[in-house]
């Protein structure tokens, strides 16, 4: 298989990690992944059409395309949903760290991030893309990727070292009393 078929089958993978990422939960993940590449199968040629876009042409400039199709997915369908449903399953992340208590600690606390700052720290981080990129696939400003991205790591930080994720008494504390 070549081409933009080709492509996509190639990406696949990686697709499918960064939407364990972004659900927490396998099932809904590969929904996920299924409706992102059937809608990129659907419109390929906004793709093909679009050589001066940010993205390019090939497979590097694909998956910009396809993860900005799999956030869009993403924003709809929580937009449509009233109810969050949380697991326990784990995204299948590969690294040099084999102990399945942090694996399991750093999935919750990754969870318990806002979407925003989830999605900015998963392209960032996992995904490996400029903050000029994840700007592009969420369609934010520069600037708000750097600062969701330093919120997020901040609380992923607290999270993991045992504190409370209460963003309310962190401002209490530092506001100050002034007579």
């Amino acid at each position: 298989m070549e081409g933009f078929d080709g492509q996509l089958v190639a990406l696949a993978p990686r697709l499918r990690r960064h939407a364990r990422g972004l659900t927490g939960d396998a099932a809904l993940a590969d929904d996920l992944v299924q409706d992102t590449l059937e809608r990129a199968l659907r419109y390929r040629w906004r793709f093909r059409l679009r050589p001066g876009a940010w993205w390019g042409d090939g497979a590097d400039g694909l998956l910009p395309w396809l993860l900005t199709l799999m956030h869009r997915l993403r924003l709809n369908a929580l937009r449509r949903k009233d109810l969050v449903v949380a697991t326990d399953t784990l995204p299948e992340v590969s690294g040099p760290a084999e102990d399945p208590g942090l694996r399991r600690d750093l999935s919750q606390a990754l969870a318990q991030l806002p979407e925003p700052q989830r999605a900015v720290l998963l392209l960032v981080s996992l995904e490996q893309l400029t903050y000029a990129e994840a700007a592009r696939v969420l369609d934010i400003p520069q600037g708000t990727v750097m600062s969701r991205l330093a919120r997020a790591r901040e609380q992923m930080r607290r999270l993991l070292d045992g504190a409370a994720p209460n963003r309310t008494a962190t401002a209490a504390n530092a506001l100050q009393r002034v007579k």
